[in-house]
């Protein structure tokens, strides 16, 4: 008597024997069942690595990976349930709308329920259930828009001149960078304002006047520095290393300093800093052959080596280091 040939799966060279995956789902269903939710997640997915489940497989893994706030894993779970033509469409309808509710997918959740609802797809005793769901939505979405608009009222009043006057240039320094990775279009008129004004820290103006240049914000601001003034747009500027000057003067020092690659990097990183300070001026009315060999003549003093020196220049540029390091001059 023969024995019946069972199938064995290979996965990156590991021997699954017959019924393993089986096993594992059963585990994970009974994990789930039992509310113990990472457990049945972990069998779930090892189940998967070998062969693809069936839809209660999945719909239970949907559900544990909600149960754990994994919630965009959730949303593509349900998705790909949902394209698979679901026999469990209204549960899995149901789970999808509620995992982008907690996503914050307001929009998107009133478009899908107010489709189901139109288009009569869910079966009459399910309607009262989606209504229901649709209005906690819209409360939910208006909630969060009343605390967004609120938290962009106290937004604009921290950066209120009136009240960013009031902090040392480095709390004010300190301020701006929080806005790097933030829209600050609605902050347009209090960054104005303080790129404007001329009781305000050099360097803290140009890290104003830089966040709207990044963000390509239109208004049109008059600079004030260093008896210069200008009337820029943002979106014409470029940033304070790309400025012609500064291009210019890089490059003297680069040929001059090829073979001190430590003085180099020191001159650099002065003319990066200095740079800020004097944006959107630049080093005017220097010419830029002047300007780097300051800087050369500079760095070398600072290391030790006398020599003769522009002192015009070499005093602005003193001028200008003791404002990146926000003191007034």
């Amino acid at each position: 008597m023969t024995k019946r040939k069972r199938h064995v799966i290979k996965h990156d060279n590991i021997v699954v024997f017959p019924g393993a995956v089986q096993t594992l789902i059963r585990e994970g269903h009974m994990y789930a069942e039992n509310y113990q939710y990472e457990e049945a997640i972990a069998s779930f997915e090892k189940a998967f690595l070998y062969e693809a489940g069936d839809e209660l497989a999945l719909s239970a893994y949907a559900y544990a990976l909600y149960e754990t706030k994994a919630y965009d894993k959730a949303r593509n779970i349900c998705e790909q349930l949902l394209a698979m033509g679901t026999t469990l469409y209204v549960e899995i309808m149901e789970l999808y709308i509620t995992v982008c509710m907690q996503l914050k997918e307001y929009h998107q959740v009133e478009s899908l329920i107010s489709t189901l609802l139109e288009e009569n797809v869910l079966p009459v005793e399910q309607l009262e259930k989606f209504e229901r769901l649709r209005n906690l939505n819209r409360e939910v979405a208006r909630n969060i828009r009343k605390q967004e608009d609120a938290q962009q009222i106290l937004e604009e009043q921290e950066y209120e001149l009136t009240k960013f006057s009031e902090l040392t240039p480095d709390e004010q320094s300190i301020r701006l960078h929080r806005l790097m990775d933030t829209n600050v279009r609605q902050l347009k008129s209090p960054l104005k304002a303080i790129i404007e004004c001329s009781t305000i820290h050099p360097f803290v103006q140009s890290l104003a006047l830089i966040l709207l240049v990044e963000q390509e914000v239109s208004v049109d601001i008059t600079v004030s520095k260093f008896d210069q003034t200008m009337m820029i747009n943002p979106t014409k500027l470029v940033l304070p290393n790309q400025l012609p000057q500064y291009r210019a003067v890089k490059k003297v020092i680069e040929d001059k300093l090829e073979q001190d690659p430590s003085t180099l990097e020191m001159v650099q990183y002065l003319m990066a800093k200095h740079a800020i300070v004097t944006y959107p001026f630049e080093w005017h009315p220097f010419e830029a052959d002047d300007i780097a060999y300051s800087y050369i003549d500079f760095v070398q003093s600072m290391l030790g080596k006398v020599q003769e020196m522009d002192y015009e220049i070499i005093d602005f540029l003193q001028m200008l280091e003791k404002l990146t390091e926000l003191h007034e001059v």
